[in-house]
């Protein structure tokens, strides 16, 4: 790929995008809502599949049961949004995470992208939005490098590098390795980062119930889920929820910066203690820097009402 190919395709795309979504939908309230964005926004998005990630806290017991729950959640939002022909397009992943920097995790997830990245090229990338441990997409790296030629790859990962342990970040702590093969791929990326950044992009219960509630059975789910799960913590207090894994998708839809502000910085280097190092000669990457919450929600709610 030459520099001036690598630059434009480190922009969102100009047109409809050929995408994949990889996402841990089961382990918070947040990837529903990304999973709807971008399955009812057809006329920018034509998705290729979807891929379960593995995750562990206290939803799930191991990597496995986190990506077999993701994937069972994947099922559901597609029956709420009668999408039914989708689930042929939905794939395992990861039941674990990398162990080391040089060996992928076998998956059909990182089998298909890998894959799949064949198909497309530096002028016509493949965009796979992480919104997850991205152990499936490292994988598919290690298993076929042509992917950082024909492939764009947006993370919601990591904390704002001004943060302390900006690499404790959730997503990216469960799989260093896989960050690191990521990072440091040479593949043209876009990083959200959630503290610092993308906390930005939150809502409350009453917003959800104005905007969503009735509106169809995605958005009734999507507003019981989130007040459901607030309420387990925070029931009669005032709270917020970030819809992180929303801007990942945004990001695609950034063409004039109407959902975010970005740069272009350094690839950081996340390392095993939970920092970031930095190098000014990696390759650079896309690092969103602002969210334009209102411009975003505006958006978010007219797409899931559809």
């Amino acid at each position: 790929m030459t520099y001036e190919q690598y630059m434009i395709n480190l922009s969102p795309p100009a047109g409809r995008a050929d995408v994949i979504l990889d996402t841990d939908a089961y382990n918070e309230i947040d990837d529903q809502f990304a999973i709807g964005f971008m399955l009812k926004n057809s006329e920018k998005f034509n998705v290729k599949g979807i891929c379960a990630a593995p995750f562990r806290n206290e939803r799930s017991v191991s990597p496995e049961d986190g990506m077999e729950k993701s994937y069972d959640e994947i099922l559901k939002l597609l029956d709420l949004m009668g999408m039914e022909d989708m689930k042929k397009n939905v794939y395992k992943g990861s039941r674990a995470f990398m162990t080391d920097e040089n060996t992928p995790v076998e998956s059909e997830a990182a089998d298909f992208m890998a894959s799949l990245a064949n198909e497309y090229s530096p002028e016509h990338p493949l965009y796979i939005v992480a919104i997850a441990a991205i152990t499936n997409v490292a994988s598919a790296i290690l298993k076929n490098p042509a992917m950082k030629e024909n492939c764009v790859v947006v993370w919601l990962g990591g904390h704002a590098k001004h943060e302390p342990n900006a690499a404790r970040e959730f997503n990216m702590f469960q799989d260093i390795a896989g960050a690191r093969v990521l990072f440091g791929s040479g593949m043209p990326m876009a990083q959200l980062p959630c503290n610092g950044v993308v906390d930005a992009f939150a809502t409350t219960g009453p917003e959800l119930t104005y905007w969503l509630k009735g509106k169809n059975k995605l958005c009734d789910y999507l507003l019981e889920n989130t007040v459901r799960e607030a309420e387990s913590y925070a029931a009669g207090k005032p709270w917020s929820r970030p819809i992180w894994d929303v801007t990942a998708v945004a990001w695609l839809m950034n063409k004039h910066w109407d959902y975010m502000r970005e740069m272009v910085i350094p690839a950081p280097i996340p390392q095993y203690d939970g920092h970031y190092s930095f190098d000014e000669y990696r390759p650079q990457i896309k690092y969103v820097c602002r969210i334009n919450r209102d411009r975003l929600f505006e958006e978010l709610f007219r797409v899931l009402s559809l």
